[in-house]
């Protein structure tokens, strides 16, 4: 194998150092970046978190303004705990609501923020007592097959029926 000439190293590193470049620039403005350390941190209680993770996003607006720092367990009601992580430059009303929302039908989950209209703050360390699950779509899935399937059930003995007794 000959040596490899200057211009190929050279062109190697200079395209090394292109991907390099693309690389950083879309880490630095992808919109996933953390959140500052001096976020704003708040709670909420929610029914189901099915696929939502602990770095999660939370949004407002589709705008991501924080993220999902810690998930548990409430011992007495069973409920799922998350303590989000939320730009302190926000000045979120008392009555925001928080719901676990999916990006898409295959896509992951986040959390959505809907600012209510109360004049009162929410202060760090507080809680999002307005608050919504996540839908399971193999629930809703499951759900419109046994109706799918108790609709053709009841329409076929209907016909049954209806049907003229034949001639012997």
């Amino acid at each position: 194998m000959k040596g490899r000439s200057l211009a190929e190293v050279a062109a190697g590193a200079i395209v090394l150092a292109v991907a390099a470049v693309f690389l950083g620039y879309a880490v630095l403005h992808s919109g996933r970046g953390t959140v500052s350390a001096e976020g704003m941190t708040l709670s909420a209680s929610f029914d189901r978190i099915d696929g939502l993770a602990n770095g999660a996003d939370v949004r407002i607006a589709g705008v991501k303004v924080g993220t999902v720092t810690d998930s548990r367990i409430d011992p007495e009601s069973f409920a799922a705990v998350l303590t989000l992580k939320v730009d302190r430059s926000l000045k979120l009303p008392n009555d925001t609501s928080a719901e676990v929302t999916s990006e898409g039908l295959l896509g992951g989950k986040y959390v959505s923020l809907v600012p209510g209209g109360s004049d009162r703050l929410l202060a760090d360390g507080g809680r999002i007592t307005e608050t919504q699950g996540s839908v399971s779509l193999e629930s809703l899935l499951g759900r419109f097959i046994f109706s799918v399937t108790q609709m053709n059930g009841s329409a076929s003995q209907q016909q049954g029926d209806a049907a003229p007794a034949s001639p012997k």
